[in-house]
């Protein structure tokens, strides 16, 4: 049997990637939330030394289950990897055991920094440090395409295998304006996505609740996860556009509930994040997420 993400501790999130992660993320029926951040910004650390609390720190503790990084060639030198307010670390799943959560990475496709791109070189290292899932997509102003997205898909399963969590898709034309279609998706999968990555109605001129509906079950029935995600600079909008993005998501089916990270420095507003949270998920689930999201197993003498 799955265990659903929802019903599991710090340590068992930290130690979550892979296949059983997307498994984990189906089986919570459209209540899991992800934020991504900015790898190397740490806002709330004030010391000139950058001690303090890390982005993905302050989402984790506002309700992410997941943690996806942006940015990675900044913080990692293909040996290390060093968080301001954090430290370094010699591993992903280091990390993942600091902070609680999985710890996924946004590689992209197309001309970009070359710790970033999306090479099969570069995510199998990352895979092999403990990432728990490579998210594939496109900064802003990339030109990244879909048909590259499904070119690429297809080059990094047959690197990584079977058993890795990638999933694929923009969150915004990023820098090529080209339709949303059920077909374009689709072929992700047929590509080798297990997680498909949506802008959410509200979020992308043309995305309409109907046509991501029809998407999003096309995709699924395809064998694949949906990521919802708003990444438009809305995860910066008052909260009260929260109800109207976050019941939309819910109408059309989505797996997961992706937050950008446009907003505070690197990353989205934490409460904007919460008050989705709540939508999606109620306050039981939510505050149990936070609330188990920072406890540590006893150790048995």
């Amino acid at each position: 049997m799955v265990t659903r993400i929802l019903d599991l501790d710090r340590d068992a999130l930290a130690r979550l990637r892979g296949k059983p992660l997307t498994n984990a993320v189906a089986a919570g029926e459209g209540r899991t939330m992800v934020a991504e951040v900015f790898a190397e910004r740490s806002v709330l650390s004030f010391s000139p030394d950058g001690a303090g609390v890390h982005n993905m720190e302050l989402m984790a503790a506002f309700g992410a289950d997941i943690v996806i990084l942006n940015m990675i060639d900044r913080v990692w030198d293909g040996a290390q990897f060093r968080f301001p307010g954090l430290g370094s670390f010699a591993s992903l799943g280091d990390l993942a055991l600091c902070i609680g959560r999985p710890v996924a990475v946004n590689l992209e496709p197309g001309d970009v920094p070359e710790r970033r791109s999306a090479k099969p070189e570069h995510a199998k290292r990352l895979i092999d440090a403990g990432a728990a899932m490579i998210c594939l997509t496109a900064n802003p102003s990339t030109d990244g395409s879909y048909e590259g997205l499904a070119r690429v898909t297809a080059e990094l399963r047959r690197s990584l295998g079977d058993d890795a969590a990638l999933w694929a898709g923009k969150m915004h034309h990023a820098g090529r304006r080209e339709p949303v279609t059920t077909e374009r998706l689709t072929r992700l999968v047929e590509a080798g996505a297990d997680g498909v990555i949506l802008p959410l109605p509200g979020t992308l001129p043309g995305v309409t609740k109907e046509l991501a509906a029809e998407a999003v079950a096309a995709v699924q029935n395809a064998g694949a996860i949906v990521m919802g995600a708003i990444g438009t600079s809305q995860e910066g909008a008052h909260t009260t556009v929260v109800p109207q993005l976050a019941l939309n998501a819910k109408e059309i089916g989505v797996d997961a509930h992706h937050i950008g990270d446009c907003f505070l420095p690197g990353m989205g507003d934490p409460e904007l994040l919460y008050a989705y949270s709540v939508a999606v998920r109620g306050r039981r689930h939510t505050w149990n997420r936070m609330a188990l999201g920072n406890r540590r197993r006893a150790v048995e003498s």
